[in-house]
């Protein structure tokens, strides 16, 4: 059986966005349908055995994404600890299914803590998260009152983990589409529109603030978190090679710098909310993600700097409003 993205059709249809929907069906054909992953099949085998619930008992809102286990399910454990394992390596998390810990590489729920004081309330709002990884983000926008949270992440491995925390909840407004942002539509109405750790993978970080607010209704609230560097107005660093052993860092402003971006391209009320240093704690590798992390990627004798030599990873959050 494997993935069924018709959700997000049926619930989005007699809304604003059944018009889209001929453009995101083409899209999902053209991108995910009929590009075959190698692994799909053992995917599919590990999702479709999987138990399917409609639970009551979950919660949104603690650090961990939790859906309790009933009490009257009878549950293989060490089975469903494997099925999960299937889908390695998990990046963004916590989560709790059915009772299993999923201890993933990023604590993203320290993310969520930094963002959530400083951004519109979510009540009521309809919510896009470009780059959202396996969704963890989108369940903690619904447990701040989201109506929808849709979710875009073309990496595969990530919509099978959404969906292995969905077959688990009862009809709700999270859904995950595999698609790239230049992929999406022109909507002008989402309420809110995030963008978490994506900016500096853009070769054209300009061409791609201005997709971001294509999306977003007059008025409507950006949440742009990325890497920055320390420095003036002035300051942009663009790495000959690597950043932190990543290939495809393309661009790390300052907060200066790209607020002074923000405010050119037309964005009004532009503010950094909060500059982070990130840590071995929040980013590590874990029995559910063994590849190098953090650690790896710093200077061994100095972690002030990147393996090159470059100022360590440090995050920024700016909020800022469309015309």
């Amino acid at each position: 059986m494997g993935i069924n993205l018709e959700a997000f059709f049926e619930h989005t249809k007699d809304t604003h966005l059944e018009q889209f929907h001929p453009q995101l069906r083409q899209a999902l054909t053209v991108h995910y349908e009929q590009k075959i992953h190698g692994r799909s099949g053992e995917w599919d085998a590990a999702l479709d055995a999987m138990p399917a619930l409609d639970s009551t008992e979950y919660s949104f809102q603690d650090h961990s994404i939790r859906v309790a286990k009933p009490e009257a399910l009878e549950l293989d454990t060490e089975a469903y600890t494997a099925q999960l394992q299937a889908f390695m390596p998990w990046r963004k998390g916590p989560w709790n299914l059915l009772g299993v810990d999923i201890d993933t590489e990023w604590r993203s729920d320290w993310k969520w803590q930094r963002i959530a004081p400083h951004i519109s309330p979510l009540e009521g709002r309809q919510v896009l998260d470009i780059g959202t990884g396996n969704g963890y983000f989108l369940y903690r926008m619904l447990g701040a009152g989201a109506s929808l949270a849709l979710g875009i992440d073309p990496t595969r491995i990530f919509l099978y983990q959404f969906h292995a925390a969905q077959r688990l909840l009862p009809t709700n407004g999270a859904h995950l589409l595999p698609l790239r942002s230049e992929h999406l539509p022109a909507f002008g109405s989402f309420d809110t529109v995030f963008c978490l750790g994506v900016l500096y993978h853009r070769r054209s970080p300009i061409d791609h603030i201005q997709e971001l607010l294509s999306y977003l209704r007059p008025g409507g609230e950006l949440v742009l978190e990325t890497l920055v560097v320390p420095g003036g107005i002035d300051t942009i660093l663009v790495p000959q090679d690597r950043y932190a052993k990543m290939s495809n860092v393309w661009f790390l402003p300052s907060t200066k710098a790209l607020e002074n971006m923000l405010r050119k391209i037309g964005l009004l009320d532009v503010r950094t909310v909060d500059v982070n240093q990130t840590t071995t704690q929040e980013q590590r590798a874990t029995q559910w993600m063994t590849f190098h992390s953090l650690a790896d990627f710093l200077d061994p004798n100095d972690p002030s700097l990147s393996a090159e030599g470059h100022p360590a990873p440090l995050r920024a959050t700016i909020v800022a409003t469309k015309a």
